[in-house]
């Protein structure tokens, strides 16, 4: 074997897997895992453990893979991720872990998340579970939202003592899990079910369509129903939408309801009754993780789909392995292509969209070249849907209903990064709700520092 290059990974066919919802990428086997393993070179100062917002211990995991010992694998990563078969599918690992990776430097990086992905998937089909507190501590701890932030807050709280309670909006945990992030991406039934059952294993009780703010507030959890602190991890579900004519006509989605029709609600499959429309012709505006979502979505109901984005490919904010596969399936990337506007029949519904070409100018704020319209090269582009993939922020009414409650200009709670501490005392916070829009493995690393936070909270007062 070469040991600079990565054991490859096997993954439908572009053609074959365009056409259906199934898991894109297959994995590796317990052969081609442990010989990718014998590529880690077991580093003293692992940088690759630095390189995860999590701190998985990644060259003891990775050691026992080589040797065999998968259960032991599963066991050290378990004592930093309640998510990894999460993990290993939906982390930007390529500017994580294996971004790090001393390997990488010559070669290719150890592929730390599809040994992570292997591991989990190996100890779920062999019934393996995560290893639970031997007694409760008596103390009652709130956990809002049942999404990466809180069920990692849940389980790492859960594994010290205590009695965690996830309270979620919707009818089914899970978060953008299951409503954001697509099945050809992360399977729903036996991937996110199984990781989230583990974390009720652990003792987590979790209790759905209870919206905070409505159904109960943060005040009476504490003071009503005996919870000593609360985790605020109620992520960032409200939509951003570009402000330009023609935004509210018909056949106009945000991406995350789009998205939410189809991965929890299941418009994609014929037997269940959830309407979306497909189109023949649909936009994505946006380039994020997000809209290559969107897009391989509209892709597999039929639709011919154009990724609309205003600046470069090198300024492309998804993972490349997502930007690589929505290629492979066919989708069109228009870049340095900005929309003006939305068209509308008599009837209300979408025919087209104008748009303007761009060209890359000075840097801006974020160090990104600012994209500036080039004079006189407006376009009209024929659609039927309009997808908005620009982002999200948070929902203010959580904020809104607790009082002294901190948030910033951009409607975001106010936390402390290294403890997720918030202005209100014993209530923390974490993940999108306090960031705004980020990564799964970012929220999850918010959900340890809450739950770091709470432990010296609660054990010192």
């Amino acid at each position: 074997m070469d040991v600079m290059k990565k054991v490859p990974v096997r993954e439908q066919e572009p053609a074959v897997r365009a056409k259906n919802f199934e898991e894109v990428c297959l994995g590796y086997n317990k052969e081609e895992a442990m010989e990718e393993a014998s590529r880690c070179l077991n580093c003293k100062n692992a940088q690759c453990i630095k390189g995860c917002p999590v701190s998985i211990e990644i060259p003891d995991f990775i050691s026992q893979v080589k040797e065999g010992n998968i259960e032991e694998a599963y066991k050290v990563i378990g004592r930093s991720s309640a998510l990894p078969a999460v993990c290993g599918r939906v982390c930007p690992q390529e500017s994580q872990c294996e971004g790090k990776c001393i390997r990488g430097i010559k070669g290719e990086p150890v592929s730390i998340g599809k040994l992570e992905r292997f591991v989990a998937d190996w100890a779920r089909e062999n019934n393996i579970k995560p290893e639970k507190a031997e007694k409760t501590n008596g103390h009652k701890v709130a956990v809002i939202g049942s999404g990466p932030a809180g069920l990692t807050c849940a389980g790492d709280l859960a594994k010290l003592g205590y009695e965690v309670t996830i309270f979620e909006a919707l009818h089914e945990p899970g978060g953008v899990l299951v409503y954001g992030i697509p099945e050809f991406r992360l399977p729903k039934e036996n991937v996110v079910k199984a990781e989230i059952e583990n974390v009720k294993e652990l003792g987590v009780k979790i209790e759905t369509n209870v919206v905070i703010g409505r159904s109960v507030t943060i005040d009476q959890l504490i003071e009503d129903e005996g919870f000593e602190a609360v985790f605020i991890g109620s992520g960032a579900g409200l939509p951003k939408f570009m402000g330009i004519p023609g935004e509210n006509s018909n056949g106009v989605f945000s991406a995350n309801e789009y998205l939410t029709r189809s991965n929890l609600m299941k418009a994609f499959d014929n037997s269940y009754d959830t309407p979306i429309i497909g189109g023949k012709k649909v936009a994505v505006i946006g380039g994020g993780n997000v809209a290559m979502d969107a897009a391989r979505t509209a892709l597999r109901l039929g639709a011919e789909v154009h990724i609309v984005y205003r600046r470069s490919e090198e300024e492309l904010p998804a993972r490349v392995e997502e930007v690589h596969h929505a290629k492979e399936e066919g989708v069109i990337f228009d870049l340095l292509t900005n929309p003006t506007e939305i068209l509308a029949d008599e009837n209300g519904w979408v025919k087209g969209m104008t748009c303007v070409k761009m060209e890359l100018g000075e840097p801006d704020a974020s160090g990104r070249r600012r994209p500036v319209v080039i004079e006189g090269s407006d376009y009209e582009l024929e659609l039927d849907t309009v997808i908005m993939a620009l982002g999200t922020s948070p929902n203010p009414l959580i904020s809104s209903t607790t009082e002294g409650l901190e948030i910033n200009k951009w409607k975001c709670i106010v936390a402390d990064e290294e403890l997720g501490k918030t202005s209100k005392d014993g209530v923390y916070a974490g993940g999108d709700a306090v960031t705004g829009a980020a990564t799964v493995i970012l929220a999850m690393g918010a959900g340890k520092a809450g739950a770091k936070g709470i432990h010296e909270y609660l054990s010192n007062k």
